[in-house]
């Protein structure tokens, strides 16, 4: 059986590229990560992926522009031979372009139930609100903001006693169960395309 290649893109921490790295380490999600990759140079989970034994690069966005960056991106993608781009905390918007390159082939993870509270600071705005749930949906990318056929979602209620810290930790749990889960599932139903590269958009 060939399993899929992921690339997982992050900006922080990485604790959901973390649990899907494991994920696949333990044969949870069938699925082979190819690197892990960073706009920052100083993100913490760039540590943790190189602890996991997983390569990393990092795509230099303040430096060298959007535009340089989705390149590196693209050609590190062509040269590990990655099947999916897999966004975990990837705090930076793509071009339509990027998208269109890729479509199809992009995942995503976002902390609220979209399409209500897209954006940034979903958390927030959502407790902010002052609505009676919220929760994470799992999707893929198109070329609008957080948005894109939906594979999951997962509600979280907001309880009384809840503090936005204490909110903000129960949709990391949710977001640490669906993830693999939807992944698996995904990944399951949609073998390797071995032409999954065509270029289908040069444009910018």
């Amino acid at each position: 059986m060939c399993l899929p290649r992921i690339a997982i893109l992050i900006s922080g921490t990485g604790t959901n590229m973390e649990t899907l790295v494991k994920a696949c380490i333990s044969g949870e999600l069938h699925a082979n990560v190819s690197f892990v990759g960073s706009d920052r140079l100083s993100a913490k989970g760039l540590e943790t992926a190189r602890a996991l034994g997983i390569p990393t690069r990092v795509f230099f966005y303040k430096r060298d522009g959007r535009k340089s960056a989705e390149e590196a991106i693209s050609q590190a993608i062509q040269e590990t031979n990655t099947d999916w781009i897999i966004l975990a905390g990837f705090m930076r918007i793509l071009s339509p372009a990027f998208v269109r390159r890729f479509a199809g082939r992009i995942i995503n993870i976002h902390p609220a139930l979209l399409p209500h509270f897209p954006g940034a600071h979903a958390i927030k705005d959502a407790w902010e609100a002052g609505v009676k749930s919220t929760g994470v949906t799992v999707h893929l990318v198109d070329e609008e903001v957080d948005h894109g056929p939906i594979l999951a979602q997962a509600i979280v209620e907001i309880k009384k006693t809840d503090t936005m810290e204490t909110l903000e930790s129960r949709i990391h749990e949710t977001e640490h169960k669906i993830y693999p889960e939807t992944l698996k599932d995904f990944f399951d139903k949609h073998p390797v395309n071995t032409d999954k590269w065509e270029d289908k958009d040069n444009g910018n």
